[in-house]
């Protein structure tokens, strides 16, 4: 089963690795990060200030192996880390890498920028996440349905097309752009806006969306039916929102030049469960690494660092990746933009 580890949390059962032991397990680690291959003693003989001969890590391998921190699959082959042997690595050893001022002051700007609307935020903070971590950036947001409207305004985006923003509590506006049958101006928007304010303020979004639909004093008015018709038609699902980037990252790692692995990992990315949950069904506020996924099949062998968004909404985002991933760089650029994005909820 998948393990959730929290960096400084170390188990009562984890093993107390002597300085040899920890020095090698932690080279291993570092050196397989970078080749993605099983890695043997002549190799890390040949790491800068690793002081052992090959004999004497070879026991020392055997030792972590004992402990179940490594494994191999045959007598010949070299050493990989364990799912228990990175869990541990994430507790016991594992500091955030500092992030460079100039990459925090664009994770800024760029959050800044998309801060109007919850969608479009999390979309950002979803290519962010993929851009400084290399791996595939995530974000969810659960459905709005039980969100309480506090204010409405339509904005004319061209002849035929319209922009809703719907001001929700705290704040949050989410935004739906309506493709309209007919020409509309300015005027004739505004006079929407003002019978639809009217009729939906107060309501959950999810009865807006059955009043948009239903209500018939809307659908009698013929501008306020063609808002209504393309605010129905253009609202999307009602499950919430996933974004995700960075598959083409994934495309260049060895472990996924299987194509049909690869395209089995992108459906499950694609529909959202079960990565979606495990994003939100954790601390909140704190960056958590879910080591060793087997929720499904296609996550064997991938790890998820997360962040669970506190507050009303229930929303989350992550880095998932290879379980080699550098979890050292994914946990200090998720807990840097999950935190800017709280500050946004």
């Amino acid at each position: 089963m998948s393990e959730i580890a929290f960096p400084g949390g170390p188990r009562r059962d984890d093993p107390e690795l002597s300085e040899r032991q920890r020095h090698i397990f932690l080279s291993l680690l570092e050196l397989h990060r970078r080749t993605s291959q099983p890695v043997g003693s002549d190799a890390l003989s040949r790491v800068p200030g690793v002081p052992w001969s090959p004999a004497g890590i070879r026991t020392t391998l055997a030792e972590l192996e004992s402990l179940g921190m490594l494994h191999r699959g045959h007598a010949s082959a070299g050493r990989l880390p364990t799912p228990a042997g990175y869990a541990f690595h994430v507790r016991r050893e594992l500091e955030p890498a500092p992030l460079a001022a100039s990459v925090l002051r664009e994770v800024d700007e760029r959050l800044r920028r998309a801060s109007r609307d919850v969608e479009a935020l999390l979309a950002e903070a979803s290519r962010l996440l993929s851009e400084l971590t290399f791996q595939m950036g995530l974000a969810v947001a659960a459905a709005f349905e039980q969100e309480r409207l506090v204010h409405l305004e339509l904005q004319p985006l061209g002849p035929r097309r319209a922009l809703m923003a719907l001001g929700l509590g705290g704040g949050v506006v989410h935004t739906v752009v309506l493709p309209l049958e007919s020409e509309l101006d300015e005027e004739a928007l505004f006079e929407a806006a003002e019978a639809l304010r009217s009729r939906l303020v107060g309501l959950t979004l999810g009865q807006v969306r059955m009043r948009l639909a239903t209500d018939l004093e809307l659908i009698d008015d013929a501008t306020v039916r063609i808002v209504s018709r393309a605010a129905t038609a253009s609202w999307g699902h009602a499950d919430g929102a996933w974004f995700s980037a960075g598959a083409g990252e994934f495309a260049t790692q060895p472990e996924f030049a299987d194509r049909e692995r690869l395209g089995s990992l992108l459906r499950v990315v694609e529909s959202g469960p079960p990565l979606d949950r495990l994003m939100v069904d954790t601390v909140e506020g704190q960056a958590a690494v879910h080591v060793a996924l087997d929720q499904d099949r296609a996550l064997t062998g991938l790890s998820l660092v997360s962040f669970a968004l506190p507050g009303r909404q229930r929303a989350g985002l992550g880095v998932l990746g290879p379980l080699r991933m550098d979890y050292a760089r994914c946990l200090a650029v998720v807990d840097a933009v999950g935190a800017r994005v709280a500050d946004y909820l």
